[in-house]
């Protein structure tokens, strides 16, 4: 029996939609970004858009949840791989998470540049998708052995906002996801390890 050619075509064009949708919203930005300019750039007529999708905020929510999807399957597997050390094990993390945004997917790049705020009308579904994978760096930064003072929130959200803005400033060749990992891990436990120093010493 021949393969159901239709619904192939289906599952690609709603591919080549997405692909379309990500790389204009990294471009453009949501809001600058309409309907038509991805029809524009699958060579669909706008009206058959809402064959995929039910409205662009739909599309939205799509491409959002595909990049976490991206990158949440690149932690699991450094995580999967990683020992059993606390710090080694948020060192993994952090590398494989880098790793994704460098690699130039704009799935991954529309996590880390549209802000659920500023859609309203989806806004509770994209923090749902992007808190579900940040309570991998929860996991992780509990499991520190950090001074009772320190504030595990906080630390963590730095931590996520540091490594997402390494795109902005990253050039290829002078290190790595995997060196810079290392770097900002290692500044987190040094630090730990002076604050300890100094609360010994009643400073």
């Amino acid at each position: 029996m021949a393969t159901p050619l239709p619904k192939q075509r289906r599952n690609n064009r709603r591919e080549q939609v997405l692909d379309a949708a990500a790389g204009l919203f990294v471009e453009k930005g949501f809001i600058g970004t309409s309907t038509r300019d991805i029809a524009k750039a699958t060579g669909m007529l706008p009206g058959s858009l809402y064959y995929h999708f039910t409205s662009k905020e739909d599309l939205l929510v799509a491409v959002f949840g595909e990049g976490v999807q991206r990158i949440s399957e690149s932690v699991d597997a450094a995580l999967d791989a990683a020992g059993p050390d606390p710090w080694e094990r948020l060192q993994a993390a952090s590398a494989a998470h880098m790793s994704t945004l460098l690699e130039g997917s704009n799935y991954a790049r529309v996590v880390i540049r549209i802000l659920p705020s500023d859609i309203s009308g989806v806004e509770k579904t994209l923090v749902l998708l992007r808190n579900a994978y940040e309570a991998r760096f929860t996991e992780l930064f509990d499991a520190l052995p950090l001074d009772a003072q320190t504030d595990r929130s906080v630390l963590r959200l730095m931590h996520i906002g540091a490594m997402n803005h390494v795109p902005v400033w990253y050039r290829k060749g002078r290190d790595t996801p995997v060196g810079l990992a290392q770097k900002f891990i290692n500044t987190l436990h040094n630090a730990q390890i002076g604050t300890a120093r100094d609360i010994q010493s009643g400073e």
